[in-house]
C-alpha cells in the first residue's frame, strides 16, 4: 500500500523530470474555492506530456484573466486533464476539507479515464489527499505547501480549475443578478456580503460559512414568516481590509 508522503526542500519540477526519465507521468492536483462564500469547490488534476512544459504554467492566483485563459489553451492543447466539482450543499452537509477531497478524487479518476495511463505519483498541492479507499490506493502521493512554484504540473492543475470555477460563477450573474459573481467568483469581499445584505442569500451560497457573518431572524408579513439576514458583522473601520479565514490559512476575500 503506497503512503501518503509530505515532501519539503524539492527542486522544482524532480518529480516530472524523475518520471520521465524513466518514461513515466505524474498527475498534478489543485483546487480552487475552499474560501469562498458561494459557489462550488473544484478540483483539476493534469499529466503533462512527457519533456514538455511551458513558462505560462505558474501559480493560478498571480496571473491576470488573460494569462490564465492562454496557459488554460496550451494545456487543452498538449495535456490530459480532468476536473472535479462538488456542489456547495455536499460542502454544507460535510464540511469544506471532505468536500475538497471528493473534489480531486473525481479530478482523477476522469483524466485517468481519458488518458488511460498509470502515473507513478500523485502531486498535489498543500493537502493530504487520501486514495486508500480507492482503486488508486498503491499510487504514492506526495503533499507540499506552494505547490504550484515547485511542480509545473500542480500550477497547471490550479489554472485548469480557476478558469472552470470562475467560469461557472460569472454565468451565475444572469440567474442570479445583484451578487456581481464575476468580480467576485462567490469569495467574501465587502462588496459581497452588502450585496447578501441587501438582497439576502442566494441558493448557491455555503449557510455553513454564513453562520458566523450574518444572524438570521424574522418578521411577520402579510405573508407569513420570512427569514431575513441582519446584523451583519462586518468591520467597516477599513472597507479596504478584507480579512477571512477559511479552517487552512486560505484569503477568503481574493478574487483574482
Amino acid at each position: 500500500m503506497a503512503k501518503i508522503r509530505q515532501t519539503v526542500n524539492i527542486k522544482k519540477n524532480s518529480f516530472e523530470v524523475t518520471a520521465w526519465q524513466q518514461e513515466q507521468v505524474v498527475i498534478g492536483i489543485d483546487e480552487v474555492g475552499r474560501g469562498c462564500l458561494a459557489g462550488p469547490v473544484v478540483a483539476a488534476a493534469v499529466i503533462l506530456p512527457i519533456n514538455k512544459m511551458s513558462r505560462m504554467l505558474k501559480d493560478s492566483k498571480i496571473m491576470t484573466p488573460e494569462e490564465r485563459q492562454s496557459a488554460f489553451l496550451w494545456i487543452k492543447k498538449h495535456c490530459f486533464y480532468g476536473v472535479g466539482i462538488v456542489h456547495h450543499r455536499i460542502v454544507d452537509q460535510h464540511n469544506i476539507r471532505q468536500a475538497t477531497f471528493i473534489a480531486m478524487k473525481r479530478a482523477v479518476i476522469n483524466v485517468l479515464e481519458i488518458s488511460r495511463l498509470s502515473p507513478s505519483a500523485l502531486l498535489v498541492d498543500a493537502m493530504p489527499l487520501d486514495l486508500f479507499d480507492t482503486v488508486l490506493y498503491d499510487i504514492p502521493v506526495h503533499h507540499f505547501p506552494y505547490g504550484e512554484s515547485k511542480s509545473s504540473s500542480i500550477a497547471a492543475a490550479s489554472i485548469v480549475a480557476k478558469v472552470t470555477r470562475d467560469g461557472m460563477m460569472a454565468s451565475f450573474d444572469a440567474a442570479l443578478p445583484g451578487y456581481v459573481w464575476a468580480d467576485n467568483k462567490g469569495y467574501g469581499t465587502v462588496a459581497h456580503k452588502i450585496a447578501i445584505r441587501k438582497h439576502h442569500y442566494s441558493i448557491i451560497h455555503r449557510l455553513s460559512f454564513l453562520n458566523g457573518l450574518f444572524q438570521p431572524s424574522y418578521k411577520d408579513t402579510s405573508e407569513g414568516m420570512i427569514g431575513q439576514v441582519e446584523g451583519m458583522q462586518l468591520s467597516f473601520d477599513d472597507v479596504t481590509r478584507e480579512k477571512c479565514n477559511d479552517e487552512a490559512g486560505e484569503i477568503l476575500c481574493r478574487s483574482d
